[in-house]
């Protein structure tokens, strides 16, 4: 059955670097958008853009081309931003998944789920750079893209952009808590994710708190989109079908 999918990218990310993965959902028979989030385009002032304004511009992209009944996908700080939206739109979403990423509760921001060394770093790298975070290459090379090769890693690594710091301290407002959302959930595991520390994993900390959800897992890092794209289209169709 063809679907409608809404890939909304993580931090760093454009979704330029979700077109892979959405190629190869369009060759199963399904139709899939790649917005780029405010706050990650070209021109956008990363010191003022938050979550707020990203999920706003998901809001706008649904109604302009008047998407409904859409598996809409976030993938780690996306989790946030989707999180908002369902909450707005809830009539526009069949159902949300969670590729390894962040699931708040009312009035948590991404710094709540992340370890204390994490926020840390992030605060002295935006307090030096005008608000605005970049992930160090160390860390995205053994933390986020550990199944990649070294050219690979620089690559991938080379199309990141400056991620707005007020979308990891401003805090989600939902009206209801994720578990209690009529839509469809499911959560996508990359079981060699080490982005987070498994001792603060991303499951099953984070993915019960959805309630009642599908759980599809599946090996690679937590950038699977730049190492395995097809692998990471099939568990997306997965996760997203009813």
């Amino acid at each position: 059955m063809a679907d409608t999918y809404v890939l909304v990218h993580g931090a760093w990310h454009t979704g330029a670097e979700m077109e892979p993965v959405a190629q190869h959902l369009r060759e199963r028979g399904h139709t899939v958008y790649c917005p780029t989030l405010a706050g990650n385009r070209s021109g956008d002032d990363r010191a003022t853009s938050g979550l707020k304004e990203a999920a706003q511009s998901v809001v706008d992209y649904l109604e302009k081309n008047d998407l409904r009944n859409v598996r809409l996908v976030g993938h780690s700080y996306g989790g946030m931003v989707i999180s908002q939206v369902a909450d707005w739109v809830p009539d526009r979403i069949a159902r949300l998944v969670y590729w390894v990423a962040f699931v708040p509760m009312n009035g948590e921001c991404l710094n709540d789920m992340v370890p204390p060394h994490y926020k840390a770093l992030f605060d002295e790298i935006a307090a030096a750079n005008g608000n605005a975070v970049m992930l160090p290459y160390p860390i995205w090379r053994e933390a986020f893209i550990n199944d990649a090769d070294a050219a690979l890693a620089k690559s991938a690594y080379e199309q990141l952009n400056l991620q707005p710091y007020r979308t990891f301290t401003e805090p989600v407002v939902l009206q209801s808590e994720l578990a209690a959302k009529p839509m469809g959930k499911s959560y996508l595991l990359c079981t060699e994710d080490t982005a987070m520390p498994h001792s603060l994993p991303w499951h099953p900390r984070l993915s019960e708190r959805l309630g009642l959800y599908r759980l599809v897992s599946c090996p690679g890092s937590h950038e699977l989109c730049f190492t395995d794209p097809a692998l990471l289209a099939r568990k997306m169709e997965e996760a997203g079908r009813d």
